[in-house]
């Protein structure tokens, strides 16, 4: 397959708040090809930029928070340009800007503007997805309606697989569904004991909310390979809609691992693939 391995480095981020430069290098030798950074960990962009050359990793993208980007947007995506990221991710919205709020309309144009800062910066924005954007607003869900509204060189598809499969809808098919449009896509493998028993609980946490994850007897998040999602369907999908990259994510360990065997797991069973 054409694309590349990176891993969101979220995934080890207790590592990496200890020694990013030793997580980096550990990254690396599992044979990730590039990191999706969510945070910097104390260093500059010009530090971040360093390290990840000295080490031979690509920092193919970030998650930003949408306030953080917002506060200062040509600031903060030309820091991350200077990283040598190609793709700025708003990787969540707080409750109050979700689909189905009075302010997500603004949400929208607020996305698009970011859009334009990042591709006058040589970036992309994206958009990853969880499960709260699959709320009807008409006859569409939230993610579509945004993917609609917001023109597609103003905004690109991150799909976190996971999250479209708890939400219901078939992974393969929606990654397939934005082909030309989904350059990078989330990688997530996760176990769910029982999908009616889901109900709203905030069982997965969100980077930079106070928003913890819970009842780990109905639900938890795997190594990729060691869940319920269907991964050959997946990465024919992703490789059908053109992507370039695809990224492993798990936002807690499971299974007795620590994040970094974790990690190594999921890099183990892609090479597997021919991935």
């Amino acid at each position: 397959m054409s694309f590349q391995v990176a891993l969101q480095v979220y995934s080890v981020r207790e590592d990496a708040e200890k020694d990013l430069e030793g997580t980096l290098r550990k990254i690396k030798e599992m044979g990730y090809d590039g990191v999706e950074f969510a945070g910097l960990y104390g260093y500059s962009y010009e530090q971040v930029r360093d390290l990840a050359e000295k080490i031979g990793l690509v920092p193919i993208s970030a998650h930003i928070p949408l306030n953080e980007m917002l506060e200062d947007p040509e600031g903060v995506l030309k820091g991350y340009a200077q990283i040598g990221c190609k793709y700025a991710a708003v990787p969540y919205l707080p409750e109050e800007l979700r689909p189905g709020t009075d302010n997500f309309e603004k949400t929208l144009q607020d996305i698009a503007m970011l859009g334009k800062v990042a591709a006058e910066n040589g970036m992309v924005m994206l958009y990853h997805n969880h499960d709260f954007e699959f709320k009807k607003i008409g006859e569409e869900y939230g993610l579509d309606y945004m993917y609609r509204v917001i023109p597609a060189d103003l905004l690109q598809t991150e799909i976190d697989t996971c999250w479209v499969n708890v939400a219901g809808e078939d992974p393969s098919a929606y990654v397939r569904k934005y082909a030309g449009r989904a350059p990078v896509v989330h990688l997530k493998d996760f176990y769910l004991k029982n999908r009616e028993e889901k109900g709203d609980a905030p069982f997965y946490e969100l980077i930079g909310n106070d928003q913890k994850a819970g009842g780990e007897d109905v639900f938890e998040f795997r190594p990729v390979g060691y869940g319920m999602q269907d991964f050959p369907a997946i990465l024919n999908a992703s490789e059908d809609a053109g992507a370039d990259w695809v990224v492993v994510e798990q936002d807690r360990p499971s299974m007795g691992k620590t994040p970094m065997e974790c990690a190594q797991m999921s890099r183990e069973y892609l090479k597997k693939l021919g991935v």
